[in-house]
């Protein structure tokens, strides 16, 4: 009797067990799916601070939510034919912390969640009827990528109050960004003195091209164009710069880190930060409709005083007291 009573035990221990083994694939299968995609290249600093923004709506990627990451690196095109895919499987949100996966995911769904991250106007881009009041299905941060221009074009000519020519290298490849650029430099570069040289470069062999045609009409300064895919060739900016003695200004401080001259721009990290808390948010049941997009606020004036020597350029003390983080 002892021996039945125990075997009855076991078998119903092993079926338990057994019917539990389904329940647990269907609770991983149900863990909410986050597309990631970035215009760039993997940058680190950008993704943790993604993750920190989840973590503080209480996701952890790999215990509660599951995160996708694709990069585009130079090959925007590519932007549709991923969302297509994760709007056929049915991804929870898509998170695009940059300009052209962002244009990409709103033309490819308008139910499913979009949190987005763009330097220009979302209500000009069409992803967002105000604002305020978002409206549809997207929602997320504007960090003013071109309205900064003007402002980062005057810091250069301060840094180089001798300076005429500039010439300014776009990727046409971002057509949006690039036509911004195009217009707010040949606006702003007459009103303070300077000549524009517009440059294009689209490839790792097109920047090289175009700094070796620098270096052939040997302008006064080069103007980096807001961009993702030249974000990620970082250290070839700032080494061909180097090389060819070339002073140049970008958009974001992750270059000035490894040897730029000098940024003005948005924290791009934070972007990414609050694109992560978005996303959780939405995880949690609130619509994008509700979520008002955020501004950036914060713009930070960057300067490798170790590159300004190495140039030969003397910073002004004027100028110096303005700078919100040096780089020695």
């Amino acid at each position: 009797m002892a021996s039945y009573i125990r075997r009855r035990k076991f078998l119903a221990t092993l079926l338990g067990g057994a019917a539990a083994w389904p329940l647990a694939a269907r609770a991983q299968q149900a863990m909410p799916v986050v597309g990631y995609v970035v215009a760039g290249s993997a940058v680190e600093r950008n993704r943790a601070a993604f993750r920190k923004g989840l973590n503080e709506t209480g996701y952890v990627e790999g215990q509660n939510v599951t995160v996708e990451y694709h990069w585009l690196e130079d090959q925007y095109d590519r932007a549709p034919a991923i969302m297509a895919d994760l709007v056929s499987r049915r991804v929870t949100v898509i998170a695009t912390p940059s300009h052209a996966p962002s244009l990409a995911a709103k033309a490819a769904t308008a139910t499913i969640p979009i949190v987005f991250g763009v330097g220009d106007d979302p209500v000009k881009l069409g992803l967002v009827a105000s604002l305020a009041r978002p409206g549809g299905n997207a929602t997320g941060i504007n960090f003013f990528a071109h309205e900064v221009t003007a402002k980062r074009l005057r810091l250069l000519h301060d840094l180089l109050p001798k300076a005429v020519r500039v010439a300014v290298l776009l990727n046409p490849a971002n057509a949006t960004n690039a036509e911004k650029t195009l217009r707010e430099v040949q606006e702003a570069g007459p009103m303070i003195g300077l000549e524009i040289q517009i440059l294009n470069a689209t490839t790792i062999r097109e920047i090289e091209a175009a700094f070796a045609n620098l270096a052939r009409v040997r302008p006064d300064a080069v103007l980096v164009a807001p961009d993702a895919f030249f974000v990620s060739r970082r250290v070839q900016f700032a080494t061909l710069a180097a090389i060819n003695k070339i002073p140049a200004a970008y958009s974001d401080k992750i270059i000035v880190e490894v040897g730029g001259l000098m940024s003005y721009g948005t924290d791009f990290s934070d972007t990414y930060h609050q694109v992560g808390v978005y996303t959780g948010t939405i995880l949690k049941g609130a619509k994008p409709a509700d979520l008002p997009v955020i501004q950036s606020t914060k713009f930070e004036f960057v300067l490798n005083l170790q590159t300004a020597r190495a140039l030969g350029i003397e910073v002004p003390a004027q100028l110096l007291a303005t700078v919100d983080e040096v780089i020695e």
